[in-house]
């Protein structure tokens, strides 16, 4: 049985090793970048069955990688837990916002985790996108 391949999106080095050890341990394939243009690549480069993406990045961050993700035709289907410090709300917000200027709006992510998350959450929300 093949393992499921998830692709986590996050620069800080303890949350990424973290979220990695989680899913190892559970029976997934973690695959870890520290950035939103390395995730861009990896994404195309492995077409991960889910991906665990943090909003706050340096450089472009991780809303700008969810907008070329949910653009791009091979992989607007992936899966995407997008997971943040910030409260839910504060991103609908501002996924409105950013929306309010685009001629193809964003769509919602499939998930949201506010930071930091808890395992057996993550855990569930991963079993129940991609199982």
């Amino acid at each position: 049985m093949n393992k499921k391949t998830v692709l986590i999106v996050e620069d800080e080095l303890d949350m990424r090793i973290f979220i990695s050890t989680l899913l190892e341990t559970s029976g997934y394939a973690p695959v870890m970048t520290r950035d939103g243009t390395e995730g861009l690549i990896k994404a195309r480069d492995l077409l991960p069955d889910l991906i665990i993406l943090d909003v706050m990045m340096p450089g472009e961050g991780g809303v700008h990688m969810f907008r070329q993700l949910k653009t791009d035709k091979t992989l607007k289907t992936i899966p995407v837990i997008m997971l943040s410090a910030v409260a839910p709300k504060t991103f609908s917000h501002y996924l409105n916002m950013v929306n309010a200027r685009l001629e193809k709006p964003i769509p919602k992510p499939e998930a949201y985790i506010e930071k930091p998350p808890e395992a057996e959450d993550l855990l569930k929300m991963t079993a129940s996108l991609i199982g």
